[in-house]
Protein backbone atom coordinates (compact mmCIF):
# COMPACT_ATOMS: atom_id res chain seq x y z
CA UNK A 1 0.00 0.00 0.00
CA UNK A 2 1.61 3.71 -1.28
CA UNK A 3 1.12 6.86 0.61
CA UNK A 4 -1.59 8.02 -1.99
CA UNK A 5 -3.91 5.83 -0.56
CA UNK A 6 -3.06 7.35 3.18
CA UNK A 7 -6.15 9.38 4.02
CA UNK A 8 -5.61 11.75 7.01
CA UNK A 9 -7.74 13.93 9.12
CA UNK A 10 -6.48 17.57 10.45
CA UNK A 11 -8.28 18.74 13.26
CA UNK A 12 -6.49 21.94 14.40
CA UNK A 13 -7.69 23.54 17.73
CA UNK A 14 -9.37 27.10 17.15
CA UNK A 15 -6.56 29.53 17.80
CA UNK A 16 -3.73 30.92 15.02
CA UNK A 17 -0.67 29.45 17.26
CA UNK A 18 -2.61 25.58 16.90
CA UNK A 19 -3.71 25.94 13.55
CA UNK A 20 -1.14 27.27 11.19
CA UNK A 21 1.44 24.72 12.49
CA UNK A 22 -1.16 22.26 12.02
CA UNK A 23 -1.50 23.47 8.33
CA UNK A 24 2.52 23.34 7.88
CA UNK A 25 1.82 19.57 8.84
CA UNK A 26 -1.02 19.30 6.38
CA UNK A 27 0.51 20.18 3.61
CA UNK A 28 3.77 18.23 4.76
CA UNK A 29 1.71 15.04 4.82
CA UNK A 30 0.17 16.55 1.15
CA UNK A 31 3.62 16.86 -0.30
CA UNK A 32 4.25 12.95 0.33
CA UNK A 33 1.34 12.45 -1.28
CA UNK A 34 -0.95 11.62 1.53
CA UNK A 35 -4.79 13.29 1.19
CA UNK A 36 -5.25 15.68 3.68
CA UNK A 37 -8.15 17.17 4.88
CA UNK A 38 -8.31 20.08 7.25
CA UNK A 39 -11.30 20.06 9.40
CA UNK A 40 -12.52 23.48 11.31
CA UNK A 41 -15.57 25.74 11.26
CA UNK A 42 -16.27 28.19 8.81
CA UNK A 43 -14.87 31.49 10.00
CA UNK A 44 -11.24 29.36 10.58
CA UNK A 45 -11.83 27.67 7.33
CA UNK A 46 -11.97 31.52 5.76
CA UNK A 47 -8.59 32.08 7.10
CA UNK A 48 -7.36 28.92 6.08
CA UNK A 49 -7.70 28.62 2.26
CA UNK A 50 -5.44 31.45 1.04
CA UNK A 51 -2.52 29.45 2.71
CA UNK A 52 -3.98 25.75 0.99
CA UNK A 53 -5.40 27.30 -2.17
CA UNK A 54 -3.49 25.13 -5.23
CA UNK A 55 -1.61 23.07 -3.06
CA UNK A 56 -2.22 19.39 -4.30
CA UNK A 57 -3.99 16.96 -2.52
CA UNK A 58 -5.01 19.45 0.80
CA UNK A 59 -8.91 19.77 1.16
CA UNK A 60 -11.03 21.62 3.63
CA UNK A 61 -14.20 20.70 5.31
CA UNK A 62 -16.38 22.50 7.80
CA UNK A 63 -18.71 21.96 10.76
CA UNK A 64 -20.70 24.26 12.79
CA UNK A 65 -19.36 25.68 16.12
CA UNK A 66 -21.84 26.40 18.93
CA UNK A 67 -20.39 29.61 19.84
CA UNK A 68 -21.00 32.92 18.09
CA UNK A 69 -16.70 33.76 18.57
CA UNK A 70 -14.95 31.13 16.62
CA UNK A 71 -11.32 31.97 17.60
CA UNK A 72 -9.49 32.60 20.36
CA UNK A 73 -8.62 36.11 19.12
CA UNK A 74 -11.90 36.93 18.79
CA UNK A 75 -13.23 36.89 22.73
CA UNK A 76 -13.02 40.41 24.00
CA UNK A 77 -11.78 39.23 27.23
CA UNK A 78 -9.97 36.27 28.69
CA UNK A 79 -12.41 35.36 30.92
CA UNK A 80 -14.45 33.72 28.66
CA UNK A 81 -11.72 31.39 27.60
CA UNK A 82 -13.31 28.55 29.98
CA UNK A 83 -16.42 28.61 27.98
CA UNK A 84 -14.78 28.75 25.13
CA UNK A 85 -13.02 25.86 26.04
CA UNK A 86 -16.01 23.93 27.40
CA UNK A 87 -17.93 24.65 23.95
CA UNK A 88 -15.13 22.83 22.07
CA UNK A 89 -16.74 19.90 23.07
CA UNK A 90 -19.82 20.72 20.93
CA UNK A 91 -17.64 20.16 17.34
CA UNK A 92 -17.16 15.99 18.43
CA UNK A 93 -20.64 15.36 16.73
CA UNK A 94 -20.46 17.08 13.15
CA UNK A 95 -16.53 15.97 13.43
CA UNK A 96 -18.14 12.14 13.86
CA UNK A 97 -20.43 12.73 11.37
CA UNK A 98 -17.65 13.55 8.59
CA UNK A 99 -15.49 11.08 9.62
CA UNK A 100 -18.27 8.37 9.39
CA UNK A 101 -19.10 9.93 5.57
CA UNK A 102 -15.00 10.30 4.48
CA UNK A 103 -13.45 7.33 6.45
CA UNK A 104 -10.23 8.93 6.87
CA UNK A 105 -7.44 6.07 8.22
CA UNK A 106 -6.22 8.10 10.79
CA UNK A 107 -7.15 11.85 12.54
CA UNK A 108 -4.21 14.02 13.64
CA UNK A 109 -5.82 16.16 16.18
CA UNK A 110 -5.12 19.15 18.75
CA UNK A 111 -4.52 17.86 22.46
CA UNK A 112 -7.37 20.06 23.72
CA UNK A 113 -9.73 17.53 21.89
CA UNK A 114 -9.42 14.71 23.72
CA UNK A 115 -13.08 13.94 22.45
CA UNK A 116 -11.54 13.33 19.00
CA UNK A 117 -10.16 9.52 20.53
CA UNK A 118 -13.55 8.49 20.57
CA UNK A 119 -14.41 8.47 17.32
CA UNK A 120 -13.82 5.02 15.97
CA UNK A 121 -10.40 5.84 13.79
CA UNK A 122 -6.81 5.86 14.91
CA UNK A 123 -5.90 9.40 16.53
CA UNK A 124 -2.57 10.83 16.72
CA UNK A 125 -2.59 13.62 19.41
CA UNK A 126 -0.83 17.00 18.05
CA UNK A 127 1.27 19.13 20.63
CA UNK A 128 2.24 22.81 20.00
CA UNK A 129 4.52 23.09 22.59
CA UNK A 130 7.58 21.34 23.27
CA UNK A 131 8.67 18.44 25.72
CA UNK A 132 10.33 20.60 28.50
CA UNK A 133 7.01 22.22 29.09
CA UNK A 134 4.94 18.90 28.88
CA UNK A 135 7.46 17.09 31.40
CA UNK A 136 7.10 20.21 33.92
CA UNK A 137 3.13 19.73 33.65
CA UNK A 138 2.94 15.97 33.63
CA UNK A 139 5.13 16.21 36.85
CA UNK A 140 4.18 18.98 38.79
CA UNK A 141 0.28 17.20 38.23
CA UNK A 142 1.16 13.73 39.12
CA UNK A 143 2.97 14.37 41.86
CA UNK A 144 0.98 17.60 43.30
CA UNK A 145 3.71 19.71 43.78
CA UNK A 146 1.86 22.88 44.13
CA UNK A 147 0.29 21.37 47.05
CA UNK A 148 3.58 21.25 48.71
CA UNK A 149 3.82 24.48 49.05
CA UNK A 150 1.80 26.61 51.85
CA UNK A 151 2.19 30.11 49.39
CA UNK A 152 1.57 31.19 45.93
CA UNK A 153 5.20 32.82 45.42
CA UNK A 154 7.16 30.04 47.70
CA UNK A 155 9.37 27.69 45.11
CA UNK A 156 8.96 24.35 44.58
CA UNK A 157 11.50 21.82 43.10
CA UNK A 158 10.53 19.67 40.20
CA UNK A 159 12.39 16.60 40.67
CA UNK A 160 14.48 14.05 38.76
CA UNK A 161 14.52 16.55 35.82
CA UNK A 162 18.55 17.19 33.68
CA UNK A 163 18.02 20.44 34.96
CA UNK A 164 17.66 22.01 38.02
CA UNK A 165 13.98 23.45 37.43
CA UNK A 166 12.23 25.56 40.32
CA UNK A 167 8.70 26.71 40.18
CA UNK A 168 5.70 28.67 41.90
CA UNK A 169 2.26 28.26 41.98
CA UNK A 170 1.55 31.37 40.14
CA UNK A 171 3.96 30.35 37.32
CA UNK A 172 1.84 27.40 36.35
CA UNK A 173 -0.59 27.72 33.92
CA UNK A 174 -4.16 28.30 35.15
CA UNK A 175 -5.49 25.29 33.26
CA UNK A 176 -3.14 22.98 35.44
CA UNK A 177 -4.58 24.66 39.02
CA UNK A 178 -8.22 25.33 37.69
CA UNK A 179 -9.26 22.19 35.85
CA UNK A 180 -8.19 18.95 36.89
CA UNK A 181 -10.95 17.49 34.98
CA UNK A 182 -10.17 18.45 31.66
CA UNK A 183 -6.43 17.64 32.49
CA UNK A 184 -6.93 14.16 33.51
CA UNK A 185 -9.59 14.30 30.41
CA UNK A 186 -6.68 15.39 28.14
CA UNK A 187 -4.33 12.58 29.59
CA UNK A 188 -6.30 9.58 29.29
CA UNK A 189 -7.63 10.58 25.34
CA UNK A 190 -3.58 10.30 24.87
CA UNK A 191 -3.27 7.07 26.55
CA UNK A 192 -6.10 5.68 24.34
CA UNK A 193 -4.55 7.18 20.97
CA UNK A 194 -2.22 5.72 18.79
CA UNK A 195 0.75 8.32 19.23
CA UNK A 196 1.45 11.98 19.53
CA UNK A 197 3.33 13.92 17.34
CA UNK A 198 5.08 16.88 18.29
CA UNK A 199 6.28 20.47 16.70
CA UNK A 200 10.02 20.11 18.08
CA UNK A 201 12.93 18.60 16.88
CA UNK A 202 15.49 16.32 19.25
CA UNK A 203 18.43 18.43 19.03
CA UNK A 204 16.73 21.16 20.77
CA UNK A 205 15.66 19.02 23.95
CA UNK A 206 17.49 15.84 23.30
CA UNK A 207 16.77 14.60 27.10
CA UNK A 208 13.21 15.71 27.57
CA UNK A 209 12.54 14.37 24.48
CA UNK A 210 14.14 10.52 25.61
CA UNK A 211 12.38 11.43 29.46
CA UNK A 212 9.02 11.65 27.01
CA UNK A 213 9.59 8.32 25.19
CA UNK A 214 10.63 6.77 28.04
CA UNK A 215 7.14 6.85 29.79
CA UNK A 216 6.14 4.37 27.15
CA UNK A 217 4.42 7.18 24.27
CA UNK A 218 4.74 6.54 20.74
CA UNK A 219 5.76 9.97 19.50
CA UNK A 220 7.31 11.66 16.81
CA UNK A 221 9.43 14.79 16.80
CA UNK A 222 8.46 16.55 13.23
CA UNK A 223 9.45 20.27 13.73
CA UNK A 224 10.25 22.87 13.49
CA UNK A 225 7.03 23.30 10.98
CA UNK A 226 7.55 26.61 10.40
CA UNK A 227 10.58 25.40 8.70
CA UNK A 228 9.74 22.58 6.45
CA UNK A 229 7.02 25.52 4.85
CA UNK A 230 9.76 27.26 2.33
CA UNK A 231 6.44 29.12 1.02
CA UNK A 232 8.18 32.61 2.05
CA UNK A 233 4.78 34.99 1.02
CA UNK A 234 2.20 32.15 2.85
CA UNK A 235 4.37 32.62 6.14
CA UNK A 236 4.67 36.62 5.50
CA UNK A 237 0.55 36.89 5.23
CA UNK A 238 -1.17 34.09 7.39
CA UNK A 239 -0.88 35.81 10.20
CA UNK A 240 -2.78 38.73 8.76
CA UNK A 241 -1.58 41.71 6.56
CA UNK A 242 0.30 43.99 8.19
CA UNK A 243 -1.50 48.15 8.47
CA UNK A 244 1.82 49.36 7.68
CA UNK A 245 3.44 50.02 4.28
CA UNK A 246 5.82 47.22 4.00
CA UNK A 247 8.73 48.59 1.85
CA UNK A 248 8.95 51.43 4.07
CA UNK A 249 9.74 49.11 6.74
CA UNK A 250 12.46 47.31 4.87
CA UNK A 251 13.64 50.24 3.52
CA UNK A 252 14.32 51.32 7.31
CA UNK A 253 15.61 48.01 7.92
CA UNK A 254 18.44 48.51 5.07
CA UNK A 255 19.35 51.46 6.68
CA UNK A 256 20.50 49.83 10.14
CA UNK A 257 23.20 47.48 10.88
CA UNK A 258 22.85 43.80 11.12
CA UNK A 259 21.87 42.45 14.27
CA UNK A 260 21.06 45.87 15.56
CA UNK A 261 17.15 45.60 15.06
CA UNK A 262 15.08 44.10 17.73
CA UNK A 263 12.18 42.32 16.72
CA UNK A 264 9.10 42.26 19.54
CA UNK A 265 6.24 40.29 19.17
CA UNK A 266 3.92 38.40 21.08
CA UNK A 267 1.24 36.27 18.93
CA UNK A 268 -2.02 36.99 17.99
CA UNK A 269 -3.25 36.84 21.80
CA UNK A 270 -0.86 38.61 22.97
CA UNK A 271 -2.48 41.69 24.78
CA UNK A 272 -1.97 44.15 27.29
CA UNK A 273 -3.77 46.74 30.19
CA UNK A 274 -2.69 50.15 29.03
CA UNK A 275 -0.60 50.32 31.83
CA UNK A 276 1.62 47.54 30.56
CA UNK A 277 1.40 48.56 27.04
CA UNK A 278 2.74 52.20 28.31
CA UNK A 279 5.98 50.69 30.26
CA UNK A 280 6.51 48.56 26.96
CA UNK A 281 7.39 51.27 24.77
CA UNK A 282 9.00 53.52 27.96
CA UNK A 283 10.95 50.60 28.02
CA UNK A 284 11.84 49.82 24.58
CA UNK A 285 12.65 53.65 23.42
CA UNK A 286 14.56 53.84 26.75
CA UNK A 287 17.06 50.98 25.88
CA UNK A 288 18.28 53.12 22.93
CA UNK A 289 18.10 50.30 20.17
CA UNK A 290 16.34 50.57 17.35
CA UNK A 291 12.97 48.03 17.07
CA UNK A 292 10.47 46.81 15.61
CA UNK A 293 7.77 46.09 17.44
CA UNK A 294 4.56 44.48 16.37
CA UNK A 295 0.96 45.60 18.18
CA UNK A 296 -2.57 44.60 17.85
CA UNK A 297 -4.74 47.17 17.03
CA UNK A 298 -6.58 46.39 19.91
CA UNK A 299 -3.43 45.30 21.80
CA UNK A 300 -4.87 46.96 25.56
CA UNK A 301 -7.93 46.09 25.17
CA UNK A 302 -7.82 42.66 26.76
CA UNK A 303 -5.21 40.87 28.96
CA UNK A 304 -2.27 38.82 27.81
CA UNK A 305 -2.49 35.07 27.11
CA UNK A 306 -0.60 33.13 29.00
CA UNK A 307 -0.35 29.25 28.70
CA UNK A 308 2.30 27.62 29.61
CA UNK A 309 4.26 30.98 28.94
CA UNK A 310 6.50 30.65 32.57
CA UNK A 311 7.53 27.35 31.35
CA UNK A 312 8.43 28.41 27.91
CA UNK A 313 10.45 30.82 29.86
CA UNK A 314 12.68 28.45 32.03
CA UNK A 315 13.78 26.73 28.96
CA UNK A 316 14.55 29.28 26.80
CA UNK A 317 16.60 31.58 30.10
CA UNK A 318 17.13 27.94 32.38
CA UNK A 319 18.11 25.15 29.56
CA UNK A 320 19.22 26.82 26.57
CA UNK A 321 20.39 29.86 27.74
CA UNK A 322 19.38 31.69 25.19
CA UNK A 323 17.18 34.48 26.71
CA UNK A 324 16.59 36.39 29.34
CA UNK A 325 14.23 36.97 31.81
CA UNK A 326 12.30 40.33 32.44
CA UNK A 327 10.81 39.11 36.31
CA UNK A 328 6.96 38.41 35.47
CA UNK A 329 6.45 36.35 38.36
CA UNK A 330 2.71 35.39 37.72
CA UNK A 331 1.12 33.33 34.84
CA UNK A 332 -2.50 34.73 35.34
CA UNK A 333 -5.42 35.62 32.98
CA UNK A 334 -6.66 37.79 35.67
CA UNK A 335 -5.14 41.76 35.40
CA UNK A 336 -5.29 41.65 39.65
CA UNK A 337 -3.19 38.75 40.37
CA UNK A 338 -0.56 39.74 37.95
CA UNK A 339 2.24 42.25 38.81
CA UNK A 340 3.28 44.74 36.56
CA UNK A 341 6.43 44.45 34.65
CA UNK A 342 7.90 47.85 34.36
CA UNK A 343 10.29 50.00 32.19
CA UNK A 344 13.58 49.63 34.13
CA UNK A 345 13.20 45.84 33.60
CA UNK A 346 12.14 45.98 30.48
CA UNK A 347 15.26 48.02 29.21
CA UNK A 348 17.44 46.30 31.22
CA UNK A 349 16.46 42.86 29.92
CA UNK A 350 16.37 44.61 25.99
CA UNK A 351 20.16 45.73 26.71
CA UNK A 352 21.16 41.98 27.79
CA UNK A 353 20.18 40.81 24.83
CA UNK A 354 21.14 43.34 22.21
CA UNK A 355 24.05 44.49 24.48
CA UNK A 356 27.66 43.66 24.05
CA UNK A 357 29.55 41.52 26.20
CA UNK A 358 30.89 37.83 26.18
CA UNK A 359 27.64 36.71 27.46
CA UNK A 360 25.53 38.36 25.02
CA UNK A 361 28.04 37.17 22.06
CA UNK A 362 27.55 33.34 23.87
CA UNK A 363 23.55 33.72 23.87
CA UNK A 364 23.58 35.24 20.04
CA UNK A 365 26.05 32.16 19.36
CA UNK A 366 23.47 29.71 20.89
CA UNK A 367 20.99 31.08 18.91
CA UNK A 368 22.07 30.96 15.57
CA UNK A 369 23.32 26.95 16.24
CA UNK A 370 19.79 26.31 17.31
CA UNK A 371 18.87 28.06 14.25
CA UNK A 372 21.13 25.96 11.85
CA UNK A 373 20.02 22.54 13.97
CA UNK A 374 16.47 23.57 13.48
CA UNK A 375 17.66 23.68 9.26
CA UNK A 376 19.37 20.78 9.63
CA UNK A 377 16.71 18.52 11.04
CA UNK A 378 14.22 18.83 8.54
CA UNK A 379 16.34 18.31 5.79
CA UNK A 380 16.90 14.71 4.22
CA UNK A 381 18.62 12.72 7.22
CA UNK A 382 17.57 15.06 9.97
CA UNK A 383 15.93 13.98 13.14
CA UNK A 384 12.68 15.31 11.84
CA UNK A 385 12.90 14.29 8.57
CA UNK A 386 13.58 10.63 9.74
CA UNK A 387 10.74 11.12 12.38
CA UNK A 388 8.71 11.73 9.38
CA UNK A 389 9.32 8.93 7.41
CA UNK A 390 9.13 6.68 10.11
CA UNK A 391 5.84 7.68 11.21
CA UNK A 392 4.61 7.96 7.57
CA UNK A 393 5.69 4.01 7.72
CA UNK A 394 3.97 3.30 11.11
CA UNK A 395 0.91 4.87 9.58
CA UNK A 396 0.96 2.79 6.43
CA UNK A 397 1.57 -1.13 8.49
CA UNK A 398 -1.25 -0.01 10.36
CA UNK A 399 -3.66 0.41 7.74
CA UNK A 400 -2.24 -2.30 6.30
CA UNK A 401 -3.18 -4.95 8.87
CA UNK A 402 -6.16 -3.51 9.60
CA UNK A 403 -7.10 -4.23 6.48
CA UNK A 404 -5.58 -7.54 6.48
CA UNK A 405 -7.75 -7.90 9.64
CA UNK A 406 -11.00 -7.37 8.23
CA UNK A 407 -10.40 -9.32 5.01
CA UNK A 408 -9.34 -12.20 7.30
CA UNK A 409 -12.81 -11.39 9.28
CA UNK A 410 -15.02 -11.83 6.27
CA UNK A 411 -13.41 -14.74 4.71
CA UNK A 412 -14.08 -16.61 7.99
CA UNK A 413 -17.61 -15.41 7.95
CA UNK A 414 -17.83 -16.39 4.29
CA UNK A 415 -16.35 -20.47 5.79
Amino acid sequence: MDSKKLHIFFVPFLSPGHMIPMVDMARLFAARSVTSTIVTTTANAALILPTITGVDLIHLLTVPFSSSQENLTAFPTPELTPSFIESINTLETPVKTLVQIHSPDFIISDVFFPWSANLGVPRISFHGSNFFSTILSITTGKLKLHETVSGDDELFLVPGLPHRIELTRRMLPELLQSNKEFIDEMGEANRRSFGMVVNSFYEIEPEYVDMFKGLGSKVWTVGSLSVWNEDTLDKHERGGKANVDVNKCLAWLDKKKPRSVLYVCFGSLGRFTKTQLEELAAGLHGSGHPFIWVVREEASSVEEHEEEQAMNEKLMVDVLKVGVSVGVKVCSLMKEERTLVKREEIRMAVEEVMGCGEEVEERRKKAEELGEMARRAVQEGGSSFQDMDSLMQVMLMEIKTSSAEVDGDVANKNK
